[in-house]
């Protein structure tokens, strides 16, 4: 199993639901609310200082997906391909292994 997670635009959440529900197998995720930030620069390019980007933050959607790992990369290139702008705050997403994966309504004994 991977878990896949990416902080999104708020505006792009359905679209990516949308092309994530079309995947066959899709496992379904968790969403939260979320805000942050990011390097930030002005208007010449240049990075700010750390105060500066600490006290910006924006809303965001953080997307939480457990997913097969012949499905992992899949729909985190779609994730990507959905919520990208080429603008800068767009998001970011990351893949982790996963240990171990079990449902809660499922018994520990098999039972």
């Amino acid at each position: 199993m991977i878990e896949i997670k990416a902080i999104i635009q708020p505006r792009k959440l359905d679209k990516v639901r949308e092309a994530l529900g079309a995947v066959p197998g899709f496992p379904g995720m968790t969403i939260t609310r979320a805000e942050g930030c990011g390097p930030a620069e002005d208007r010449a390019g240049h990075e700010l200082g750390l105060r500066e980007q600490l006290t910006d933050f924006s809303a965001k959607i953080r997307l939480e997906i457990l997913a097969p790992d012949d499905l992992a990369e899949t729909l985190a290139t779609l994730i990507h391909q959905v919520a990208h702008t080429g603008h800068p705050g767009d998001g970011i997403v990351w893949l982790t292994a996963v240990q171990r994966f079990e449902r809660i309504r499922h018994n520990l004994d098999g039972a």
